[in-house]
C-alpha cells in the first residue's frame, strides 16, 4: 500500500498514459456505473463488477451496484474517504481483484477520486469507460458535442478557470454543464453567464435524475434560472444534485 493518502488532494488521475497491454491481469479496474440506471452500465462494466472481490466507491455510487456484484463493498464519504482506500489497497496488496466504482465516466467529472485510487494502490489501474450523463443530456437537449463546451464544476477546488471557460463560450457554443451541489447550482451558474453579458434570453435546460424513474426536464431561459441562484444547500435550490445544465448556443 502506498503512503496515507490527502482526502482533500485534488490531485490528476495520471501523469501518463495507461499502460499497454495485460488488461485482463489488470487487479484495479476503476468502472464508470452510468447515471445510475442498470440499463445504463456497459457489459464490460458489469462484468468487471462480477469478477470483484472487492469495490469501492463514495456511498451515493455503491448503492447503484449492490446488486450486480458479490463482491465486499467499501462505502465511503468525504470524511473517511482516505480510510477507507487505504483499507482497499491493503485488500488489493492481499491479492484481491479489486474495482473502484464512479458515477457516468470517470473521464468525465471523476478524476479527483480515480487519481487518489492510483495514489492508493501498487498496481496499475484500468479504466472502464462508462456512459455520462452529460451524454444522455446532450442527447436529451439535441446539441452535439462536437458543437459543445463541456465544464464539470463537480469537484473541490477553486472554480475560477472551469468558470471563466463557461463566460467566454456562452451564446458561441453549446454549454454541458455539471453543477456542483449546492453553492453552484445551476441558478448560480445562469447568474455568473448573465452577470458576464451573456444573452438572457438564451435557452437553458436543467435535467434532474437523468436514466432514473424520476427524470425530470426544466425549460427555462438564462435570465429565468438565474432567479434561483444563492442556495448553499439542499433546501435552499429547486434542483437535484444529479442535474446537467444545458444552454444552447445562439445559433
Amino acid at each position: 500500500m502506498s503512503d496515507e493518502i490527502d482526502a482533500g488532494s485534488g490531485s490528476a488521475a495520471a501523469s501518463a498514459p495507461e499502460p499497454v497491454g495485460d488488461s485482463d491481469d489488470r487487479r484495479v479496474e476503476a468502472v464508470g456505473i452510468g447515471p445510475g440506471n442498470p440499463e445504463y452500465l456497459t457489459r464490460r462494466g458489469a462484468r468487471a463488477l462480477r469478477e470483484a472481490d472487492v469495490v469501492v466507491g463514495f456511498e451515493t455510487v455503491v448503492k447503484y451496484v449492490d446488486d450486480e456484484t458479490d463482491a465486499d463493498l467499501l462505502a465511503c464519504g468525504y470524511d473517511d474517504e482516505a480510510t477507507t482506500l487505504n483499507a482497499f489497497a491493503d485488500r488489493v496488496d492481499a491479492g484481491d481483484r479489486g474495482v473502484a466504482v464512479l458515477m457516468g465516466d470517470p473521464n468525465h467529472s471523476g478524476y479527483q477520486f480515480l487519481g487518489k485510487v492510483e495514489a492508493a494502490v501498487d498496481t496499475p489501474v484500468r479504466v472502464v469507460p462508462g456512459v455520462s450523463s452529460l451524454q444522455v443530456a446532450a442527447s436529451r437537449a439535441r446539441t452535439p458535442m462536437e458543437d459543445s463546451a463541456f465544464v464539470t464544476l463537480h469537484k473541490r477546488g477553486p472554480l475560477d478557470g472551469d468558470l471563466d471557460r463557461l463566460v467566454d463560450a456562452v451564446g458561441e457554443r453549446h454549454l454541458l454543464v455539471l453543477p456542483r451541489p449546492f453553492d453552484w447550482m445551476p441558478g448560480d451558474i445562469a447568474a455568473r453567464l448573465v452577470d458576464a453579458g451573456a444573452d438572457p434570453a438564451l435557452d437553458a435546460l436543467v435535467f434532474e435524475r437523468l436514466t432514473h424513474p424520476d427524470e425530470r426536464t426544466t425549460q427555462t431561459t438564462l435570465g429565468e434560472l438565474r432567479e434561483s441562484a444563492g442556495g448553499e444547500d439542499r433546501a435552499s435550490t429547486p434542483y437535484s444534485d444529479l442535474s446537467v445544465l444545458v444552454v444552447r448556443a445562439d445559433r
